[in-house]
This record gives structure tokens, sequence and C-alpha cells, in this order.
């Protein structure tokens, strides 16, 4: 009886003093509960429910954690545009209660130097394992954070997307001095966390496709909590034994995973999906919040009249395009369709927070005179980049054929009088700086940048023009080839 009180005795010793080996040893189940959203893009609206949610949860449950997968700034003027930007966003999620963020491509748009504040300013980490700051404005962050239920030590590991140029979706000057490594590669180098702590849980901003391919490198992780692609996963995927769940974007959903671990390993998983206009309780508190700093009167100014209801990328994109040629006294101007960052602006008062919403990045007007073929370059590489219509331009229409065997393609451009463009001509042509700096086409000049941003533009246009008209417009074609039977 002594000998096995000792036992008994000594085994309670070793967990108090080593929380690990009580995780590891412990029969008894753990319930946690992460709520998690992704590509927030600064919308604020739901932060009130969110906490409402958040709080209600805590009354019953005692391990609940909120992380955001990346992108939680930019496409709300109340956020992007005052004078400290993104401040906002940051004081909301510090009061909504957020444990931890994955860098997005979008937390670059705000600059090195106002990101660093807004980091600083987080009452929790942000995270990336394949980003080295180097010489950049930014401090090293740290690649995974524990999160800490009872004596559980839960790694979450955080990676962040890159595109062919080996950067983030981003306008390569913001993130001047930063190095980013290919994410599946340098998830491999963490998959050791698993054996240390039992479970482990990704936080990433890759998109569900590139998600599916970690998963099938991987099957050491448990749970893939994803953003990027905006996807709206009501199931979760299931892809070699690992689950990857993902909330849409602008706060329309917030997930709800369930894990529950029994001696450190998670034994049971689930995910759920809550639209927030389900949720009829708010937090009255974070709702003052959020209305203070929408309490700005200069965005509720009136910069033009919508004659009609301008829908769609390619109608909404022939306005921006339209002002920046105006403005630029340019020939032609182009707006890469992923700017665009509204569906619609509705008939009647556009005022000046709608502009900032439709064009959030603060992109200047860049100048180029470029020959016909240079202009067809740059239609074409822009198409071989997304495969589908990307650049919307003014003052010409163009059509894409792709050849019979779908492998090639050639551009037609026509002027606004219908005329062909002249292949050695020479014209003034307008983009904005995110096109000149991240898109690959033929040019001898250097380009003029101007001291304009693409805002400016439509604000002038608009306070020109008055009254717009831009419904069911298309100036730019796909042609597909039939398929032979």
């Amino acid at each position: 009886m002594k000998k096995l009180l000792s036992i008994l005795l000594a085994a309670f010793f070793l967990a108090a003093i080593n929380p690990l080996f009580a995780q590891q040893s412990g029969s008894l189940k753990t319930e946690v509960i992460i709520l998690h959203l992704n590509d927030m893009h600064a919308k604020t609206e739901g932060f009130a429910r969110l906490k409402y949610l958040a709080d209600s949860l805590r009354r019953d449950h005692p391990h609940v954690f909120i992380v955001a997968a990346g992108d939680n700034f930019t496409g709300n003027p109340y956020v992007d545009m005052v004078s400290d930007k993104g401040f906002p966003m940051i004081a909301l999620m510090n009061q909504a209660g957020f444990s931890l963020s994955c860098f997005g491509n979008h937390e670059f748009d705000l600059g090195q130097a106002f990101l660093e504040k807004r980091i600083e300013q987080a009452k929790f980490p942000f995270i990336c394992a394949n980003m080295n700051t180097g010489s950049s404005g930014l401090k090293q962050p740290q690649p995974y954070f524990l999160l800490k239920a009872g004596t559980l030590q839960i790694p979450v590991l955080g990676l962040i997307e890159i595109n062919d140029k080996g950067i983030p979706d981003t306008h390569p000057s913001k993130v001047t001095g930063i190095t980013f490594s290919d994410p599946i590669k340098t998830a491999g180098q963490y998959v050791e966390l698993k054996k240390k702590y039992g479970c482990l849980i990704v936080l990433s901003h890759l998109g569900v496709e590139t998600d599916e391919k970690l998963a099938g490198e991987f099957p050491q992780f448990d749970v893939i909590i994803g953003g990027h692609s905006h996807t709206i996963l009501k199931k979760p995927v299931t892809e070699n034994g690992v689950m990857i769940v993902q909330a849409g974007s602008y706060q329309r959903f917030i997930g709800k995973l369930t894990l529950v671990f029994q001696g450190g390993s998670i034994i049971e998983k689930h995910d759920t999906l809550i639209a927030l206009e389900s949720l009829s309780g708010i937090d009255p508190g974070m709702q003052a919040m959020v209305r203070s700093f929408e309490n700005n009167p200069e965005f509720e100014k009136v910069a033009g009249i919508a004659a009609g209801n301008i829908s769609g990328k390619q109608s909404l994109g022939a306005l921006m395009t339209d002002a920046v040629a105006w403005a630029a006294k340019a020939d032609f101007a182009f707006q890469n369709k992923g700017g665009v960052r509204i569906q619609s602006l509705a008939v009647g008062e556009i005022k000046v927070k709608d502009i900032y919403r439709l064009d959030p990045f603060g992109n200047q007007v860049v100048v180029y005179k470029m020959k016909g073929s240079e202009i067809g370059s740059l239609i074409l590489n822009s198409y071989k980049k997304e495969r589908d219509i990307d650049l919307i331009p003014s003052g010409l229409t163009y059509t894409i054929s792709k050849s019979e065997n779908r492998k090639g393609a050639e551009v037609k451009m026509l002027d606004r009088s219908g005329k062909p463009l002249e292949q050695g001509k020479t014209y003034t042509v307008a983009l904005n700086s995110y096109i000149s700096a991240a898109y690959t086409f033929d040019h001898q000049d250097a380009g003029t940048t101007l001291d304009l941003t693409t805002e400016d533009c439509l604000i002038k246009f608009l306070g020109y023009r008055h009254k717009v008209d831009y419904k069911d417009i298309q100036r730019a074609k796909l042609k597909v080839p039939k398929e032979k039977n």
C-alpha cells in the first residue's frame, strides 16, 4: 500500500512540475474551440457579433481562442485611409480577444513602418515560418506559437503564399529587404513539433489548393486553418488525414473548429461555419467602438452620381481606367481585375468612402510611351498570368483568341474608332504602379510616375463628369475555339 501511494505521489509531482508530462500522459479529455476568420480585409461590421459569440462560448467552455488567417487589412477606408493606417483594425482585434494571426499578402499594403506599429500594438502575435525580414523595417516574426489550454500546449505554424516572383501578392516595393521561402518546403522543417507536443496545426495564407498540396506532403498536420483563396468551406476538406478549413472572407462567416484532446493528441475534430448574419447578439461596447472609427465626415462627401447600377469587374474597371486615362491625358489605360475590390456601385450617390472601397491600394499612376506591339505583350502576358481576361482597358477594346490546340493565344486590339492599333505606332499608356512593378511586358520606356494616385483620378473624374453611366460595359473578351467532335 505504501509503495502504491509513493508511485501515485511521484506521478502527481511530475505532472505538477512538468505540464508537458501531463499533456502526454493524461487520460482526461480536453475540449478546445478555435474561432477562425480569414481575409477580413478591414471589415469592421462583424466585430460586435464576433465578441458576443466568443464571450457566450467562454461561459461554458474554458478554452476558446480566436485566430486570423491573414489579410486583416485593405478594403475599408475607415481602416486603410486614416492617418495612422490600420490602427482601427488592430484596436478592434485586441478588444475582441484575438489570440493569433498569420501574415497575409495584404498586411504589407500598409507599408513596413505602419505594419511594424500595428504588430507592436497587437496584444497577439503575428507568425510566419517562411519569411525572413532581413534588412527590412520589420522585426523577425516567430515561426509558430503555442496556444495554451490548461496543461495542453498546441503548436500553430504560420505560412504565407508566394507568387512566381517569389514574393506575396503585394506591390514589390512593400516587401523590400524581406525574403520568402517555399511554404511547403519550409513547413517540412517543423513537422517534428508533432512528436514533441502530440499535435500540430497550420495557420495558412496559402489558398485551399496549396493547403491540399501541403496536407498531401505532410500527414503530421492535424488541421490547416486556411485563407487567401476566400473559399467558403461549409464542410471541411480532408486530404491525407489532414482537415482543411476556411471561412470565406469579409467576416461573412466565422469558423468554429472544435478539437478534443486526450493525452496531448487530437482524438476528435470537427468544424462548422457560422453565418455572421445568423447571430442576433452584439457586444454593445464593441459596437460603440466600431461606430467611433466610422465617424469620419470626409468619407461621407458625395464625389459623383451613378446613373444606374455599375456591376461587375469590367464595368467598374472601365470607370477606373477612364478616370486614369482622363487625369493622365493618356491614349489608353489599364486596370488589373484583382484591384477592383467591390462587386458593384448602386444607382445614386457615389461617396468618397465608396471610391476607397473600390480602389483601396493608393497606387500611383505610371505613364509609358509604348508601341502597339508592346501593348499587345502587356495584354497577352496578363492573360497568361491568369488564364483569363485580367486587364480592363480604357481607350480601346481587345479580344484574345485561343489557338485551335488551346496552347497559344493572340490578341486583336481596336481603338475608339474601331481601327486596329498599329504595331509600330507609339501611344501613351497609363498603368497603376502595381501593374508597372508586378507585371511582365515589353517596354523600352522606363515610365514616368505621376504625383497622382488612382483614387485621386476617380475623385477628380467624378467631380468633372458628375454623373456617370457604366452599365454592362465589356471592353475585353476571350474567344475560345469550339471543341471538335
